[in-house]
């Protein structure tokens, strides 16, 4: 609740912060492919998404058997850095695996 000033006036900075928006979220999406290990897979789970061995196995299921999966949903910037990482690390290790964003 905002504070009156000397001459009955709400703070400036307080009525400012409360219209300040979350920004949009953006969902990290993994194709399946046929080349892509899912071992592979599981690792990068674990490695990039901070995915548990238990979640990272249940996603990469679904990924094989629905055709994509939803690997987290975040801010755009850190979505972005973490399908990087995702692609980077495939690439490194020969996999076409694909990773994308779709706004939530």
């Amino acid at each position: 609740m905002a504070r009156p000033t000397a001459n009955n006036q709400t703070r400036s900075d307080v009525r400012s912060r409360a219209s300040i928006k979350k920004p949009p979220m953006f969902t990290v999406l993994m194709h399946n492919d046929d080349y892509t290990s899912m071992e592979f897979v599981v690792e990068a789970l674990i490695a990039v998404f901070h995915k548990s061995a238990t979640e990272a196995n249940r996603i990469m299921l679904h990924i094989h058997f629905k055709g994509s999966g939803v690997c987290g949903v975040y801010p755009y910037e850190i979505a972005e850095t973490k399908v990087s990482k995702v692609h980077d690390m495939a690439r490194k290790e020969g996999f076409p695996l694909r990773c994308s964003l779709e706004q939530a």
